[in-house]
């Protein structure tokens, strides 16, 4: 933490910021990937999850079918999506964010009836979900099906969109750059729980940055740097388990966005079909296809 000490005036910073974003809407995994190559199918290593009692949905699609494990440690989830599939509220939905080696997003239901110009990405049922992280087991692997939601200054309970999700395609990665990934995840740990303790001075610090009171407020930020050393002592952030190294290094996916989002499923079949949608000629800006690849039709299996 130390050698990457955030200043009070960078707290300042994003507490304006934060208070400046009270009507902020991103409806999208805001991330870059990396150059890597990504294979057809999915050959996914050896993992504790038993996805033989797991409640199954085929995905008809204009480009292929896909077909999707639902995890049962994420309940919520779950059945808000089989209660979707059984309603048709997918069908006939677009692929509406495609961003190759990143993910396939869908789920606006605004999308059936757009023309080729609209910009996509709101849409949803009216209703948010409870994040359900079952972090690490559960991670961003290729493949992984996870839940779209809006950016952490609006949403810091990082509550799931109700209807929007998006799967993984990503990247594979080198162990070393998987290591290094690691320790950032970590930091920004530390970073967004100094962010936090800085908050509840705002009052103070927003004083003391008035009157140009510099000591006070390098005393605040040297005692709550301990407080985040202590803490993470005590009770250190998770990393990276060996079970997401071998997967990232292996059959790759996005590492990066671990712990932030809520992943409740994976592709068991039709990875192929997903490789197909995420090498569609996609428009500059928002990333739709240029031609549109729709869910035709979802249904449970049974």
């Amino acid at each position: 933490m130390k050698s990457r000490q955030i200043s009070i005036l960078a707290a300042l910073i994003i507490i304006a910021f934060s208070c400046s974003m009270n009507t902020a809407n991103d409806n999208a995994q805001n991330s870059e990937s990396a150059n890597s190559a990504s294979s057809t199918e999915v050959s996914t290593p050896k993992t504790n999850n038993n996805l033989e009692n797991c409640t199954k949905v085929e995905i008809k699609t204009s480009l292929g079918d896909i077909v999707v494990a639902l995890y049962n440690e994420t309940p919520k989830h779950r059945d808000n999506f089989i209660k979707l599939v059984n309603e048709g509220y997918y069908n006939g939905v677009l692929f509406h964010r495609v961003i190759k080696d990143f993910m396939i997003q869908t789920g606006d239901g605004t999308s059936k009836t757009a023309g080729p110009e609209a910009h996509l990405g709101t849409g949803d049922p009216g209703y948010t979900l409870e994040a359900e992280f079952v972090y690490p087991k559960y991670f961003h692997k290729k493949g992984a099906l996870a839940a779209a939601r809006t950016a952490d200054q609006v949403n810091p309970e990082r509550r799931s969109s109700g209807s929007q999700f998006y799967i993984v395609t990503g990247n594979v990665y080198g162990v070393g750059q998987l290591q290094q990934m690691a320790q950032q995840m970590v930091n920004q740990q530390k970073q967004m729980r100094f962010q936090a303790l800085a908050m509840e001075h705002r009052d103070d610090i927003m004083r003391w940055q008035a009157n140009n009171d510099t000591g006070n407020l390098t005393n605040l930020q040297n005692q709550l740097i301990e407080q985040v050393n202590k803490e993470f002592a005590d009770k250190p952030a998770p990393t990276m388990t060996q079970e997401q190294i071998d997967a990232y290094s292996s059959i790759g996916g996005a590492p990066h966005l671990d712990g932030q989002y809520t992943v409740f499923g994976e592709v068991v079949s039709g990875m192929d079909v997903v490789d197909k949608i995420q090498n569609v000629a996609t428009r500059s800006g928002d990333d739709r296809p240029l031609e549109d690849v729709k869910i035709v039709s979802a249904k449970v299996l049974k």
